[in-house]
């Protein structure tokens, strides 16, 4: 993964940034700005993970890190039980320790990782209030329900960017660490279906794991303006993946493919604005790099 890593410094440093002045979204983006897209979204994931198992961020595992972006807003220890927290930590350590590498040189936007943050998704989702407001922090469901809205959606931008990228090196860097982020949603969602198979319900608002997952998919397809991209842990078998089957712990397309996301998709989902153009959610001040701050400026 080291090796891997380092190809994106290289990207970063070696692809030439555009003179044009049009903004990214009325050009075709660089290789770099899609790499720099994605960062955003990589700094989300280190941050909350690390708060979550350990109680702290990036400020004190690399200091340095951020080049002087703000410190993330209420990330806190989650109260997990030695099992999941053993299992959290088991992709979280090598994760971070890749991150570390990965953002180097690129500002840390703001993050709003606390809980009126993660309870105003969940509102969302549900279409009303939960009473009391969900805490992403408050225990093992809580806390994998809060990692399930987090990870999928960059694994469904570099889905999308892969694509369009030119060069080889960017291909290389792109599928290793879609490979990864895979891998990371892959034991989230096991983990909640293993606890919606056991019955677990959600409390103190005793609904199931399955309809949490189900509500937030349908929550980020609604926002993303994309259509069908997003799917829960239980679905129909119509809906599953080749039309077989309703356990959906890979979720796919009718082709059991990944979907992918653009740009655009991913910043009306992580701003929960439905826009954009229109900042907020996980992200109040916007992301950072050419594309996310075109959108901004326009």
């Amino acid at each position: 993964m080291a090796s891997i890593v380092l190809l994106l410094i290289g990207s970063l440093i070696l692809t030439p940034k555009s003179c044009s002045s049009k903004p990214i979204s009325q050009q075709k983006p660089l290789d770099s700005d899609h790499i720099e897209f994605a960062l955003n979204l990589e700094y989300l994931e280190a941050e909350f993970f690390l708060y979550g198992s350990s109680g702290h961020g990036l400020d004190v595992v690399a200091p340095k890190l951020a080049e002087g972006g703000p410190s993330p807003i209420g990330g806190k220890l989650a109260e997990l039980s030695p099992i999941v927290h053993s299992k959290i930590k088991l992709f979280v350590d090598p994760f971070c320790r890749a991150i570390k590498s990965a953002v180097k040189g690129f500002p840390r936007p703001l993050l709003d990782l606390s809980k009126s943050s993660f309870a105003k998704v969940m509102d969302s989702a549900f279409g009303r209030p939960l009473v009391p407001p969900f805490d992403p922090y408050a225990n093992d469901i809580n806390f994998l329900l809060a990692s399930y809205v987090i990870p999928y959606v960059g694994l469904t931008g570099y889905v999308g960017a892969n694509p369009l990228l030119v060069y080889y090196t960017s291909k290389q860097l792109v599928g290793g660490l879609l490979g990864v982020e895979s891998g990371q949603d892959a034991v989230i969602r096991t983990l909640l279906y293993q606890a919606d198979n056991q019955k677990l319900l959600v409390k103190p608002y005793d609904v199931s794991v399955a309809e949490f997952t189900n509500r937030i998919s349908t929550l980020r397809n609604k926002l993303g303006h994309g259509g069908l991209k997003d799917e829960g842990l239980v679905v129909s078998k119509k809906q599953g993946s080749e039309g077989s089957v309703s356990g959906n712990i890979l979720a796919g397309d009718k082709y059991s493919l990944s979907y992918p996301r653009t740009p655009q998709e991913i910043l009306r989902i992580v701003y929960g604005s439905g826009n954009e153009s229109v900042p907020g959610g996980f992200y109040p001040h916007g992301g950072k790099g050419h594309i996310a701050t075109s959108y901004l400026k326009s």
